[in-house]
């Protein structure tokens, strides 16, 4: 009897299984997740032995005709077991020493509801008895396994189309550190942006969902960067000659760019914009902010003041807060291609000191100046000082290993990595940490202050890192862009884009994507403290040397 309930329970869930209606979405959603764990996984297509973009494009026709989860199911069992046999190796014997990091790793969708319990076997026999490489993670490491860059592919057809999203998302999935951390799940965001490919009529247009879907990483590393095109070619766009920052929803004008070009619309340093053309600032932000990938709000702000002061009009309309009342000014914005093009770089470029002596016997040294060449001179010139201002709002020039060594008097472990274990997609691995400083007894004694901000990134974080090992060093600023390591670096038809490629955390495993460095006191310019010419954080950093508070 036992049997019989058995076996009619058997054949009544495959009956309601290949009933069930499947949407093209859905399809397409699961297409792109089993084609991306076959690349990584499947031994005779992780090896290179297929031209494994090809067959996509070959079966997106016949996944498009689908009905029924059955039908679907069975053209994707038919595909992998027109792939051949997998030799079956299972266990595979992981390493004792490996430490993994698993934040990122989840392979629980094999059970989707969409897939007949054969397919989910499949994919769970392929796991298990998966591709092992003999390659190590480096610089030469290829995400996109025998195929760099997809340069030649059209971009008004739809299984193109599709090709280029499943090749990103996939990359992200497999190899990007900081999937966890991402405000919406990685496979929410491949559901919402499927229609709009699919939709996409232009490259411009797809371009647009890409840029979408990458601002989704929520990683400050992440740039999208459309190569020039007919299209673009035509565009001239047109810059004001100041930059500045967000505060209070307002843009606050903070260095000048050319010099007689703002004098011309009598442009200062604390000038504050409310609207241009007719929008606010606040408007401008919120309109951006799903085009912009950032770990943090501080980065974003930082970030989309780049789209905010170009314009593709050369006229435009700004206005002005003076002494509490609004003034609007049709500005001519310039080229930097155009007459212009060289006082804007003798503007962004002005003179300024690698290091020097302030007032009370305290060091200051520009960390985005200063070379690995100058810091002997710099040693001798601060070695005696009570304390030194290191500034690191800006980027570093690899300086950290030199300085590391005057600042502590024995070597210490200042961060560690988790890496991609290449034998296992989609899982990482602890690896040993990076270490600074030296024996030397001769280290420095006085105090040592970090200033950071959102211009902070990456090799300034990791830096501000190094720099803490000394044991007398305070954090001064605020909350830094959140994005620490390497980039991966990738290049496709009409873009190129990446993201952060390796883990980043203090040697107790406390993070820094998206945290950024904490400072130990917190302070930020305000739009007084920019009118009156003051550096409100460097002030409150002598404040501290002086006091202790």
């Amino acid at each position: 009897m036992k049997k019989v309930v058995i076996i009619f329970l058997l054949v009544f869930s495959q009956t309601i299984f290949g009933l069930g209606s499947i949407t093209q979405t859905e399809k397409l959603a699961a297409t792109c997740k089993v084609w991306g764990f076959l690349k990584y996984y499947h031994p005779k297509i992780a090896s290179g032995e297929l031209n494994w973009d090809n067959q996509l494009l070959e079966k997106l026709p016949l996944i498009e005709k689908a009905q029924t989860k059955e039908e679907f199911s069975l053209i994707l069992e038919n595909w992998i077991d027109d792939l051949g046999t997998v030799k079956e190796v299972a266990p595979i014997v992981l390493s004792k020493d490996v430490k993994f990091f698993d934040k990122n790793f989840d392979l629980s969708w094999f059970n989707d509801k969409l897939f007949s319990k054969k397919l989910s076997k499949k994919l769970k026999f392929i796991e298990e008895n998966r591709f092992q490489s003999n390659e190590e993670f480096g610089p030469s490491f290829d995400c996109f396994k025998n195929l760099k860059n997809y340069f030649n592919l059209d971009y008004t057809d739809k299984n193109t189309k599709l090709l280029m999203l499943y090749a990103y998302w996939n990359v992200v999935e497999y190899y990007f550190p900081y999937k966890y951390v991402m405000d919406q799940r990685w496979d929410k965001t491949l559901n919402e942006i499927l229609p709009s490919v699919v939709q996409s009529n232009t490259p411009e247009d797809f371009y647009k969902v890409l840029r979408k879907t990458a601002a989704k990483l929520d990683d400050s590393h992440v740039e999208f960067h459309i190569y020039p095109s007919s299209a673009t070619a035509k565009k001239s766009f047109y810059y004001f000659p100041a930059t500045g920052k967000v505060i209070d929803k307002k843009l606050v004008i903070t260095e000048i760019l050319g010099d007689s070009l703002a004098e011309a619309d009598n442009i200062k340093i604390g000038t504050v914009i409310t609207k241009i053309n007719n929008r606010s600032i606040r408007e401008i932000i919120e309109e951006k902010r799903d085009m912009i990938s950032a770990s943090n709000e501080a980065a974003f702000l930082d970030k989309v003041l780049r789209s905010i002061l170009v314009s593709e009009s050369e006229k435009v309309n700004v206005e002005f807060m003076n002494d509490g009342k609004c003034e609007t000014k049709e500005m001519t914005w310039f080229n930097y291609h155009d007459s212009h093009r060289n006082e804007f770089k003798k503007g962004a470029q002005k003179k300024k000191d690698k290091f020097k002596l302030l007032d009370h016997n305290i060091g200051y040294v520009n960390m985005g100046v200063i070379k690995p060449k100058n810091v002997p001179d710099m040693i001798d010139a601060l070695k005696l000082t009570k304390a030194i201002v290191f500034d690191m709002r800006n980027y570093p020039n690899g300086t950290f290993e030199e300085i590391a060594a005057f600042l502590n008097s024995k070597e210490k472990e200042f961060c560690q990595y988790t890496m991609p274990y290449l034998n296992y997609p989609g899982r990482y691995e602890w690896t040993e940490g990076r270490k600074c400083g030296t024996e030397n007894k001769e280290n420095y004694k006085g105090k040592v202050i970090v200033l950071l901000n959102e211009d902070s990134i990456s090799q300034s974080e990791w830096t501000a890192m190094c720099f803490q090992t000394a044991g007398n060093t305070t954090i001064i600023g605020s909350q830094t862009a959140g994005a620490d390591g390497n980039v991966f670096e990738f290049d496709f038809s009409g873009f190129h884009t990446g993201f952060s490629g390796i883990g980043v955390y203090y040697p107790d495993g406390r993070e820094t994507q998206r945290v950024g460095i904490v400072p130990d006191i917190e302070v930020k310019p305000t739009i007084k403290g920019i009118k009156e010419g003051r550096d409100e954080v460097l002030e409150r950093a002598l404040l501290y040397i002086e006091t202790g508070k």
